[in-house]
């Protein structure tokens, strides 16, 4: 599962796919033993994307796969992060006391542990899912605190896709720029698509 074209192009090539496919309302690739497909930014968007296809195929594993945003210190620009959990990071509700997860709110779970991918050199801890990115250095801070790797969009919609069909959900993301203020300057998104396309490849071989 992707969001937007150039992760689906990068992850489509690198991992064999490059039949057309339809997928109820989406166009997908597929190839020996793997469907690429691309849902849309955000965990609404992907939650609904999964659940059409896992509805309509039968699958051993998904995987949420694309760019993201590196926390300083435990994954830089061009570094490969492979979710040891995904979070989502503002699903809840702000207090006087700061914020508070649906989870503490007594609503649901806000984290899915992740399956273990097996990509060589890639740093491993939890992806935070938001719907809205981080702009700011205390932002940054705040979440950082929570021993965070990586900041995306979709990994959570797509994880609570999965669980209701029951099956292994991974998320696999590729560094292109710094969380925290949004300097476009010092983002490399090209960088970021090909170390994406280098783990899918290897994805591709440690699933055979």
């Amino acid at each position: 599962m992707t969001a937007v074209a150039a992760e689906f192009d990068a992850v489509a090539a690198a991992m064999g796919a490059d039949r057309a496919a339809g997928i109820g309302p989406y166009a997908a690739l597929t190839g020996p033993g793997v469907t690429v497909l691309t849902g849309g930014v955000g965990p609404a968007a992907a939650a609904a994307a999964t659940a059409t296809a896992l509805s309509l195929g039968a699958y051993s594993m998904v995987v949420s796969a694309g760019i993201a945003g590196g926390f300083a210190g435990r994954a830089e620009l061009g570094d490969v992060v492979e979710a040891t959990v995904i979070v989502a990071a503002d699903l809840g509700a702000e207090t006087p006391l700061g914020f508070r997860s649906i989870a503490e709110l007594g609503f649901g779970d806000v984290e899915v542990t992740a399956a273990e991918l097996g990509i060589a050199g890639a740093r491993c801890g939890p992806v935070l899912t938001v719907s809205t990115v981080t702009g700011s250095a205390a932002r940054a801070e705040e979440l950082a605190a929570r021993g965070a790797y990586a900041e995306a969009m979709e990994g959570f919609g797509v994880a609570q896709a999965a669980l209701r069909h029951g099956i292994p959900v991974g998320e696999l993301r590729a560094v292109s720029n710094t969380v925290g203020v949004r300097d476009l300057a010092g983002w490399d998104i090209g960088g970021a698509l090909a170390a994406l396309s280098g783990a899918s490849r290897e994805l591709m071989e440690v699933l055979r």
